[in-house]
């Protein structure tokens, strides 16, 4: 039988799992976590740590049908400078709580478009942010940037201000494609964007491309990939498209009949990976490359790779904070999600109250769980001896819990007093093996496909 067959009797094409960027995931956050919880755990950080800062923008010009983040359109610059106030607002709250000499590993801002702000927003947003929490000697400033929004003032005033890391959204290249998802932009606008980034000494560049895309296929796929490497990113996110028009509705406008199936999908990521793996790329966990160097890559080689919110990163904080509508923190004790809704996330802020609306807080199992997921996800790999030195778990306990894996996925997998790997051909089904971790309720999630 060759692996193609395996996986598919193994359930690759039919399953619907989570991408693990949290455990448990956000669907199980409950109303538990208010303003106080999160005040608590703000106040608990050790002075002096480093931790990192997510800024969310939930505001586009206008709103792509693949999309399936929280963000809201405008066309006017009024509701941008209202919501810049509020996170201001916010900030000084966050401060009022944090023990002393906090400062910052990442500052990200996301969304959204955090490029739809006026330079002058920007720049005060960044001043306000480094002079309360300032940044690290190592620090990195990282923005996500929409080519279609982006001008010479404004990344003018992000490199003034210390931008370090850009990243860029490029999905698909082909114009049919870009019209089928509500994004068009083209490969001339997106290299602009890049000149234009490397003119201001921004040399490092993310970018991410999707796969799965309605009238996708291998040759268009190629197509996309070689213009893509002609940019020469130093990072790519190679992500596959959720079609989950439940959670977002907008996705309605992408009629699920267009879409490649889940085998073609699996071609796609292949031809993909094949290309990115030729020009040099080192593959970063389940879909990410990075060129040799990088900081992806020095963390993996040794054992460092984490994954969070935002895909795999290198940063070693203990603590994420998100500020804005729907940003969710991570702390060693859980998460806290603020209120998604704009306004109520706004009416929250300007009472002087932290707009917190759900979380989860860790039990003792959560934290091994979490630990064995992240583990397959960056190193696909967990070490026996790192869950008895952190956890205290034997090895008659890990053979437990390992047992219904070995069970269930076979040669997929290698399991001896080392611990648990999976191997090269079973990479395709590491979702599905983080998933036999989980000790929540899938059933009322309605995750992605697993390719």
């Amino acid at each position: 039988m060759d692996n193609k067959s395996q996986l598919e009797q193994l359930g690759l094409f039919d399953a619907r799992v989570p991408r693990y960027t949290s455990y448990p995931t956000a669907p199980h956050f409950k109303p538990d976590v208010t303003g106080a919880t999160y005040r608590s755990w703000l106040q608990e950080i050790p002075e002096n740590s480093k931790v990192s800062l997510y800024v969310h923008v939930p505001f586009c010009s206008r709103l792509c049908w693949f999309c399936a983040c929280r963000t809201q359109g405008t066309r006017t610059e009024a509701p941008l400078r209202a919501y810049a106030e509020v996170l201001l607002q916010e900030l000084r709250i966050l401060c009022e709580n944090l023990p002393k000499g906090i400062r910052l590993s990442r500052l990200h801002w996301g969304g959204g478009t955090p490029t739809l702000l006026p330079a002058d927003v920007m720049a005060r947003l960044v001043g306000a942010m480094t002079s309360a929490l300032p940044l690290d000697a190592q620090a990195e400033f990282s923005v996500e940037i929409d080519p279609n929004e982006i001008d010479a003032e404004r990344l003018g005033a992000l490199a003034e201000a210390g931008l370090t890391r850009a990243s860029i959204g490029i999905q698909d290249f082909d114009p049919e494609i870009q019209k089928a998802i509500g994004r068009e932009q083209s490969f001339e606008t997106t290299a602009r964007a890049v000149s234009l980034l490397r003119a201001h000494d921004i040399e490092s560049l993310n970018a991410d491309i999707l796969f799965g895309l309605p009238g996708q296929d291998r040759r268009k796929m190629s197509e996309s990939v070689q213009k893509l490497l002609a940019l020469s990113p130093d990072r790519i996110a190679l992500y596959g498209y959720a079609h989950v028009p439940w959670v977002a509705k907008r996705q309605v406008m992408i009629p699920a009949e267009t879409l490649p199936g889940p085998e073609e999908r699996l071609e796609l990521f292949e031809t993909a990976r094949a290309l990115f793996l030729a020009d040099g790329y080192e593959e970063i966990g389940i879909d990410h490359f990075a060129r040799p160097g990088d900081g992806l890559a020095k963390a993996q080689a040794e054992g460092r790779l984490r994954r969070n919110f935002q895909g795999y990163t290198d940063d070693a904080a203990q603590v994420l904070i998100g500020l804005g509508a729907s940003s969710i923190s991570h702390f060693p004790q859980g998460y806290a999600q603020n209120d998604p809704a704009t306004r109520a996330y706004t009416a929250a802020i300007r009472s002087g109250a932290f707009p917190t609306l759900r979380g989860h807080v860790f039990s003792a199992e959560d934290q091994w769980r979490a630990r064995m997921i992240e583990a397959l996800m960056c190193d696909f790999r967990i070490s026996a001896t790192e869950m008895s030195r952190r956890f205290g778990l034997s090895g008659e306990d890990l053979a437990r819990i390992f047992a219904p894996i070995r069970a269930r996925f076979g040669e997929m997998i290698h399991i001896d007093a080392d611990g648990l790997a999976i191997v090269d051909k079973g990479r395709p089904l590491t979702r599905m093996i983080a998933q036999m971790f989980d000790a929540y309720d899938m059933a009322s999630a309605g995750h992605s496909t697993a390719i």
